[in-house]
C-alpha cells in the first residue's frame, strides 16, 4: 500500500541547474538541504536524464541516510534497446549511478503511442516483479502520455502497476491531445494513486501570458504564478506527489513557500483558474482536436496535430524554444514528417471535421520554426 501524506512537493531532476554543460551539483545539494528541511522526501529521477542520477547521489545519498528519503527512477524500453539485456541493464545502471541500493518507486517510462510494446515485447513487467520480490524495488509504476482510452488497456493488462505518473496541469485540464482529467479519471476508477509531472508544463504556466497574469495578480497580489499550477494539481485526491522540475534555489524557495504548509484551493480559487483557462483557450489558436482524420490521408505523413499544438503553444505563450522543441518532440521523434514536407494537395482538408486552413497553417509552422527541409 503506497502511503499518502500532506507533504505533496516532489523535487523533478530532470532541469537541474547548470555550470557550462555540467550540473552543477552544488547548488543541488543547497536545493536538496533546503527541501529535506521543510519536510519533503520525495525525488524523482531517470536513467534517460543525463547525469541526473550521478548528481542525485553526490547530492542526496551520500549525505542523508537512506530511510529518509524516497527515490524514484524510469527505466525507457523504447530508447537503444535492441533486445531485452538491453533493457534491463538500465535498471543496474540506475543502481550504480545513484548508489541508493533500491529504489522507492521504480517506473516504466513513458508508456503510450508506439512506446507502449517495447515493454511487452522484452517481458519487462516480469522483470520489475523479480526486482520487487527480491527487495530493490518498493512499488512498481509507469509514466504514461497518450489517450485515455490506451492508459485503461494497460491497467487492465496489468494490475500489478501500482501508481501512474500523468501530465496534469490546469491549462491541460481539458486538452483533447493531452487529456489531463480523462487520464486522471482512468487510474483513479482503477484505484491508482497519481504522481503528477508537468504542474506547470514545462515552465510555462510559471510565466503564463500577461492577460492570465493579471487575473492571477487580483486575486492574489502574492502568490506567484506557479504557486497557482502546483496547488491545483495538488488539490486532486488521491495524488502521492507533485512533481516540479526546479532549475535554482529561487523556484526551490518559492515551491516550499506555499506547499510547506499546503492548502488545497477553495472554491474561490478554482474559480480563479478556471477564468484563467478560459482566457488561454480564447488567445488565437488552431482549433485542432487531434483527431488526426487529416493524418490518415496525408501522403507525406505529416504530424499535422503534432505540428499544430506545437504552433499554439508558441502563439500562446510566446516561448519559442519550448515551442520548437515540442514540434520536434510530436512530430520527428514519432517519426512524422514536418510541415516543410507538405505538397499542398489538399487532401488534409477534405478529411478536417473542423474545416482548419491546413495548408494555410503548415505553411505558418514552417516558417515560425525555421525549417527549410534539410533538418
Amino acid at each position: 500500500m503506497i502511503e499518502i501524506n500532506d507533504k505533496k512537493l516532489g523535487f523533478g531532476l530532470m532541469r537541474l541547474p547548470k555550470l557550462g554543460e555540467n550540473i552543477d551539483v552544488e547548488q543541488v545539494k543547497k536545493m536538496t538541504d533546503m527541501f529535506m528541511e521543510a519536510g519533503f522526501t520525495y525525488f524523482d529521477t531517470a536513467w534517460a536524464y543525463p547525469g541526473s542520477e550521478d548528481a542525485i547521489r553526490m547530492a542526496l545519498v551520500e549525505r542523508y541516510p537512506r530511510d529518509k528519503f524516497t527515490l524514484a527512477t524510469k527505466n525507457a524500453a523504447w530508447m537503444k534497446c535492441e533486445k531485452r539485456e538491453d533493457a534491463t541493464a538500465q535498471f543496474e545502471t540506475s543502481l550504480k549511478q545513484t548508489g541508493a541500493g533500491y529504489f522507492d518507486f521504480y517506473l516504466l517510462h513513458n508508456l503510450g503511442e508506439g512506446r507502449t510494446h517495447f515493454f511487452d515485447d522484452f517481458d519487462m513487467w516480469n522483470f520489475v516483479k523479480e526486482k520487487k520480490a527480491e527487495g530493490k524495488i518498493k512499488h512498481i509504476g509507469f509514466s504514461f502520455h497518450s489517450t485515455h482510452d490506451e492508459l485503461e488497456l494497460i491497467l487492465k493488462a496489468h494490475p500489478e502497476a501500482e501508481f501512474v505518473q500523468l501530465q496534469i496541469n490546469y491549462a491541460d485540464w481539458e486538452n483533447p491531445r493531452i487529456q489531463s482529467r480523462a487520464c486522471y479519471e482512468v487510474a483513479r476508477k482503477y484505484g491508482k494513486p497519481v504522481v503528477i509531472m508537468e504542474p506547470v508544463k514545462g515552465g510555462l504556466l510559471a510565466d503564463p501570458p500577461e492577460a492570465a497574469v493579471e487575473i492571477l495578480k487580483k486575486a492574489d497580489p502574492n502568490a506567484s504564478c506557479a504557486s497557482w499550477a502546483i496547488r491545483f494539481a495538488a488539490s486532486l485526491d488521491g495524488v502521492i506527489t507533485v512533481l516540479s522540475g526546479m532549475s535554482d534555489i529561487e523556484q526551490m524557495a518559492d515551491n516550499l513557500s506555499y506547499m510547506r504548509d499546503f492548502k488545497p484551493l477553495s472554491e474561490d480559487e478554482q474559480a480563479v483558474v478556471a477564468r484563467v483557462r478560459d482566457v488561454l483557450n480564447a488567445l488565437p489558436m488552431i482549433p485542432c482536436t487531434s483527431c488526426d482524420y487529416c493524418a490518415e490521408v496525408c501522403p507525406q505523413d505529416i504530424g499535422i496535430s503534432g505540428t499544430f499544438t506545437a504552433l499554439n503553444m508558441l502563439n500562446i505563450y510566446g516561448k519559442y524554444d519550448y515551442a520548437a522543441g515540442q514540434e520536434k518532440w510530436l512530430v520527428g521523434s514519432h517519426g512524422k514528417a514536418r510541415a516543410t514536407e507538405c505538397v499542398k494537395c489538399g487532401a488534409c482538408e477534405d478529411a478536417c471535421p473542423q474545416h482548419i486552413p491546413i495548408r494555410k497553417h503548415l505553411a505558418e509552422a514552417a516558417e515560425a520554426f525555421h525549417m527549410n527541409g534539410t533538418n
